[in-house]
């Protein structure tokens, strides 16, 4: 918002979770979302994820560096077109540990270079349920990033679904990242605000990017995560 009484500032949400409000200025939002629109365009572009056991995930989803797919990384979209996944840029991945910098601190940079974006595209009806993010063989923090529409972010525990949780809104350009203790934290997208993205973006919803490293080095075709938990 251009105005407020209270400017936001850094907050820990709980020990190794961090939010960062409007750590990307409107000119890196705008060269973000012009790129995002550019990666979810076909082949291997943005597609709805579909469960094992038949659910549908609201919010889309397009892919770089490795394709997540439920519940594993492939390189290839191995559950929609069979494209080879697009690359992962060198400066979308160069985020990474400017983010995790900002937001923890240099004790917290990985020893491996993050080589996976997840951008997930939500409407106003999009939703996201508590989940955590172990498909990974690494404990790397996770980069979280948003543009467009602001939501209502929960945060959680580690143990499970339920309570205690936080939530958090998260507007266009914030940042937040989890990693040490909170790595493996349950988290999800109860809420999007429609028609609350910055009129200078031109978006309709809410884009989030999501860094990660994977720890997978070199890999088969095909590569099984774990069951969901």
């Amino acid at each position: 918002m251009d105005a407020e009484l209270f400017p936001r500032s850094r907050r820990e949400v709980a020990p190794g979770a961090v939010q960062v409000p409007d750590w990307l200025d409107t000119d890196r939002q705008l060269r973000l979302l012009r790129a995002c629109r550019e990666w979810a365009r076909p082949p291997a572009g943005l597609r709805t994820v579909h469960t094992p056991g038949g659910g549908t995930m609201t919010a889309r989803q397009v892919c770089l560096g490795l394709h997540w797919y439920p519940y594993g990384y492939a390189r290839t979209v191995v559950d929609g077109d069979g494209a080879p996944v697009k690359p992962l840029p060198g400066r979308l991945a160069a985020l990474g540990p400017e983010a995790v910098e900002a937001a923890l601190g240099p004790e917290f940079l990985p020893s491996e270079p993050y080589d996976i974006a997840l951008i997930n595209f939500y409407d106003a009806d999009a939703r996201m349920g508590m989940h955590r993010d172990h498909d990974e063989r690494s404990g790397a923090p996770v980069v979280s990033l948003s543009l467009g529409d602001s939501c209502v972010f929960r945060f959680g525990n580690t143990e499970n679904r339920a309570r205690p949780f936080t939530d958090v809104e998260l507007r266009s350009g914030d940042l937040f990242v989890f990693g040490g203790p909170a790595r493996f934290a349950y988290h999800g997208v109860p809420r999007v605000h429609p028609g609350t993205a910055p009129a200078a973006l031109g978006l309709t919803g809410r884009l989030n990017i999501t860094l990660r490293v994977s720890g997978l080095g070199p890999d088969p075709e095909r590569i099984m995560g774990d069951s969901p938990s």
